[in-house]
This record gives structure tokens, C-alpha cells and sequence, in this order.
């Protein structure tokens, strides 16, 4: 291994990382008769993309004790990540249908139990992230919601992708409450364009991105909009990049693996506070992250990269400065 990403790795695996949320077996149909089963969820595939990148990553989710359930316990050992079983027993394993359109993207038909019974003390992490499925199912959300609050009461960092899934929760005002009530206790946060068209209908994605990472104690926001790149925003500047250039097998994963190294740059700092971060880091941060993205993007199903796969890319940011009415929230709750 190169002496850099061992020192890099070194430093980073003394930060500790407590991943909530649904861990699934994602059932891949391309149009054939062909079925690829992948293990998943966003929330696992979050917390696999911090082990490979060097973060040590906690998984607290239902696992089945089935045949599919083995296969997370697997896939979840093989990089690295700790698995904190919190579902009742006897519950079989969750799966999502993946469907396949001609050019790789993905729908969803989802089977989530999300039911926990306990979930672990935040004091014993660094940083909390949660999101998507297990925010919403009311059999699970306030538990959710109370942990994210005790971890910022304590001033731990909360990160939140909301990874909004109306085939769940058909509902969009179900998605606006949850992000709503978890929204003052998140520092970092992810989204993608498709998200805040949800979360804040007829806003521009932009607009929203910068009055998130304004508001309160300020945030790092990222917004991802797939093949036309992201954009990330902190209290102190902006950044915009273009998506790095691969060759597409399908796009599963390649949100969550923006968020694992979004996380795993912040960690490497020493989770430096959002105010901090000018449009030189948000550079840096947009650049790391979408390498990760665009290298899941390379492979089939949700396979983040390991840290020796991660050379540092060319920057293909473009810093954002004065693009944010200070206080500005016209079309945002």
C-alpha cells in the first residue's frame, strides 16, 4: 500500500462512525431473464463505503437470520463494518427489486421491515449518520429522530441523506415532516436533485442547497444531480462540479458512495465546523466525493471503492462565491 493512503488510513480509523437505518438485498432485473442479487440499503452501503475508505463504521439494522440475512452479515465482514443487529428476531431480511433501464438507471419496489428495538448510545461515536427508509417507517422513526437529537445535544455531528423513496412512502408530506423535524439537528447533509424536488416542490435546487448550509449553525450540503455533477455549499462558500467521466454500468450505490467519502473527507479534518469550510475545501470535498460516485458507477450494484482505488482525481470544481443573498430562503421553508 502507498505510504500516503496508509498514514491516511492510520488517522482516519480513529474516528468511529455509527451508521442507522435498512440493511436490504437488492434484487438487480436488466430487462432479461437474468437476476443478480447485491446486498444494500442506503444506509449499509453508506456505512461499507466509510470501512473501505479507512473510517471504522458501526451498522445498527435489521439483519434476517435467513439466507439473505447471512449474505449481509458477509458482505458487511468482508469490509470491515460492525454490525449491531437492533430488529426483532425472526423477521426475514429486507429486499428492493431493482429494475434496470437501457441506460443503467434504477426504480425500486421495496420489502423493508425497519422495527427496532433499541438502538446504541451516540456518546460511543463521533459522528451519527442516518436516512432514507428508516427516517419514515413509523415502526422506527422517532427512534431515529430521538437518537439524532441526543447526538447534537452532545455535539456530535449528524449527517442525513434523506434519499427519498415515494415507492415506500407514496406520500411526499410524510418525506417534508421527517426532514423537517430532523433538520435542527443535522450538520452534514446530502441530497439529490430528485430529493429536494420532493422536499421543497418548485424551489430551486441550488436556492435550497445554499439556505440549508446558511441556516442555524451552518452545514455542509451537497446536492447531487447525477450526470450533470454536484454542487456543495458551506455558511462560507460553494462549490460546482462536473460528474467525473466513466463509463456507466448502472448507478446503484453512487449516492451513498458520495456520502461515504463526503464523511470520510470531513473525518480525515478532524470534522472541521461547516463555517469553516471555504470554496478551496468544498473543491476538495466535491472532487473526492464524486470520484467515489463515479467509480460505483463503473461497476455493477452497490460496490463503493476502497481507499487504494481513490488516486486523487484532477480538480473539476468550480468555486461559487457571492451566490447566496445572505438570509435569502424565498421558496424554502
Amino acid at each position: 500500500m502507498d505510504p500516503q493512503v496508509a498514514a491516511r488510513e492510520k488517522s482516519v480509523r480513529s474516528v468511529n462512525v455509527l451508521v442507522v437505518g435498512e440493511a436490504l438485498v437488492d434484487v438487480v432485473r436488466d430487462g432479461s431473464a437474468l437476476v443478480r442479487e447485491h446486498v444494500g440499503g442506503s444506509p449499509l452501503n453508506v456505512a461499507v463505503g466509510l470501512a473501505r475508505l479507512g473510517v471504522a463504521a458501526t451498522l445498527a439494522a435489521h439483519v434476517g437470520v435467513d439466507r439473505r440475512g447471512q449474505a449481509v452479515r458477509d458482505h458487511l465482514a468482508a469490509s470491515g463494518v460492525a454490525l449491531e443487529a437492533v430488529g426483532p428476531p425472526g423477521v426475514p431480511t429486507s429486499t428492493a427489486v431493482a429494475s434496470l433501464s437501457a441506460g443503467g438507471a434504477a426504480t425500486y419496489e421495496l420489502d423493508v421491515d425497519w422495527n427496532p428495538t433499541f438502538l446504541p448510545d451516540p456518546s460511543r461515536f463521533d459522528m451519527l449518520h442516518v436516512g432514507s427508509i428508516g427516517t419514515v417507517l413509523p415502526s422506527g422513526a422517532n427512534l431515529v429522530r430521538a437518537l439524532a437529537e441526543e447526538a447534537a445535544a452532545r455535539a456530535i455531528p449528524v449527517s442525513l441523506d434523506p434519499n427519498v423513496r415515494l415507492s415506500i412512502q407514496p406520500d411526499p408530506s410524510v418525506w417534508r415532516q421527517t426532514f423537517d423535524l430532523l433538520r435542527p439537528a443535522v450538520s452534514h447533509l446530502k441530497m439529490s436533485d430528485e430529493d429536494a424536488a420532493v422536499l421543497f416542490p418548485g424551489a430551486s435546487a441550488q436556492l435550497v442547497a445554499d439556505t440549508l448550509a446558511s441556516e442555524g449553525r451552518g452545514r455542509l450540503v451537497a446536492l447531487t444531480h447525477g450526470a450533470d455533477g454536484a454542487y456543495v455549499a458551506s455558511p462560507a462558500g460553494a462549490a460546482q462540479v462536473v460528474a467525473r467521466s466513466s463509463e456507466v454500468v448502472d448507478t446503484i450505490g453512487a449516492g451513498d458512495a458520495f456520502t461515504a467519502a463526503m464523511l470520510t473527507w470531513s473525518g480525515r479534518r478532524a470534522w472541521p465546523a461547516p463555517g469553516m469550510l471555504d470554496s478551496a475545501d468544498l473543491e476538495d470535498v466535491a472532487n473526492f466525493a464524486s470520484h467515489a460516485a463515479s467509480i460505483t458507477c463503473s461497476r455493477k450494484g452497490a460496490d463503493p471503492p476502497w481507499s487504494h482505488e481513490m488516486v486523487e482525481p484532477t480538480r473539476a470544481a468550480t468555486p461559487v462565491r457571492g451566490s447566496r443573498p445572505p438570509g435569502s430562503s424565498a421558496g424554502i421553508r
